[in-house]
């Protein structure tokens, strides 16, 4: 980290709202870890307390998480997500019998308006469960998320763009390197580029981020100041969040530029769901939404209803959570088309949870399983699985949970 110099500052400041056409050299970069280094890890994680002979048994899990954490069955599952039953009114699902679409979307659009006038956050929580109108979600979820964008708050985020306009990190090489890798080459959201850069750069240096490590099982990096290595009271947080960019991390913050575009704002809501939500995607824990808890779940909804299609997949050498990995780190981000991705949002603010990730990742390997019964490679298989964009994430989620025979 150093200080820039002014004229360097300057010229920062002149184009920090089209920051995607400033081309640095990147080519020494690359990302810090992927997600299937990440995996590589889980994969190795073992509970020393529990006995684990040589000899595959039936205690031993058939699947690459060897964790014995307790995860939800069907019947548990459909008890917590009951407003996505087939009888229930749903956004995102085209068909329903019961109600006609517009019937139930203009019903729905009235509530919502009713939720966001009384300015009631545990209601719009649930009412976000059956989806938000496209018109309504941006205040919904900002409702659930407390974020109100007062004149201090559009200050905090003054003081970070600052902050990053004096200081160069070595962290910003990253950021731009992950962006250039991923946003910048997805359909959806190259046109974000410069709005991911002001967020991201930002987020960076913003040390109420700390905070959320009260609650993470991880520990930030420290670093210490030049010629004071290993002298506790000179070491400090780095980057200053605590939180090191990894390959695909700009695609947290690339959907919610589709709702917001006050960067101030944006940057607010991007804070608060990674703070609640995505940290959990890539620190370890036994906590239900942590990314081991979601392989696991992953794993065992396909071993228990789907065991032909799950044997065949391991026995070619094509563990299924090896291609449903990248979907889940990333919250689907990137994967599915943006209004599908939405939905999906929506239910995880509803519930409050990110095991639907899991069961979306489930639910996908179902509705492919009679293509995925002939492949005979991982390569194979994941061509099969290769392009989500089509997808309609709240009838596979639906007959996944709901028409499945326990």
């Amino acid at each position: 980290a150093f200080q820039r110099p002014v004229n360097e500052q300057k010229e920062l400041l002149n184009k920090w709202n089209e920051m995607g056409t400033d081309e640095p050299d990147l080519s020494l970069f690359r990302p810090v870890y992927a997600p299937k280094d990440f995996l590589e890890v889980l994969m190795n994680l073992r509970n020393p307390n529990y006995e684990n002979g040589e000899q595959p048994s039936f205690k031993n899990h058939l699947g690459l998480i060897q964790v014995p954490l307790k995860v939800k069955d069907i019947p548990e599952l459909k008890e917590d997500f009951s407003e996505l039953g087939l009888n229930i009114g749903q956004l995102g699902i085209d068909d329903s019998a019961q109600v006609p679409p517009e019937f139930f979307e203009n019903e729905h659009v009235h509530v919502g308006q009713k939720v966001l006038a009384e300015q009631d956050s545990a209601a719009a929580q649930q009412y976000v469960r059956q989806g938000c109108p496209t018109a309504l979600r941006a205040d919904l979820w900002a409702l659930i998320l407390n974020i109100s964008n007062q004149p201090e708050d559009i200050l905090y985020y003054e003081q970070l763009k600052s902050n990053v306009i004096q200081h160069d990190l070595l962290v910003d090489s990253l950021i731009y390197k992950d962006v250039k890798l991923t946003a910048s080459n997805d359909d959806y959201y190259f046109v974000f580029e410069d709005y991911l850069y002001q967020v991201l750069l930002c987020f960076s240096r913003d040390t109420s981020v700390l905070e959320h490590f009260t609650y993470s099982s991880a520990t930030p990096p420290k670093s210490y100041i030049r010629g004071k290595l290993g002298m506790e009271e000179y070491a400090v947080f780095y980057p200053p969040n605590g939180v090191i960019p990894f390959h695909g991390f700009s695609m947290y913050v690339a959907p919610l530029c589709f709702l917001y575009h006050e960067p101030s704002k944006l940057y607010q809501i991007f804070r608060e769901m990674y703070v609640r939500f995505f940290f959990r995607l890539h620190s370890i824990s036994s906590h239900p939404s942590g990314i081991v808890s979601l392989c696991l779940l992953f794993e065992t909804l396909l071993q228990t209803h789907l065991p032909q299609l799950f044997y065949h997949l391991r026995e070619i050498g094509a563990q299924p959570l090896r291609i449903s990995f990248k979907w889940m780190v990333r919250a689907f981000s990137g994967y599915l088309a943006t209004d599908q991705l939405l939905l999906l949002w929506d239910r995880i603010l509803g519930y409050n949870s990110l095991e639907i990730l899991a069961v979306l990742a489930a639910a996908v390997f179902a509705f492919r399983a009679v293509n995925l019964m002939e492949v005979t490679s991982l390569a194979a298989a994941e061509a099969v699985l290769a392009d989500l964009s089509t997808l309609k994430v709240m009838p596979l989620l639906q007959i996944f949970l709901f028409a499945t025979v326990t």
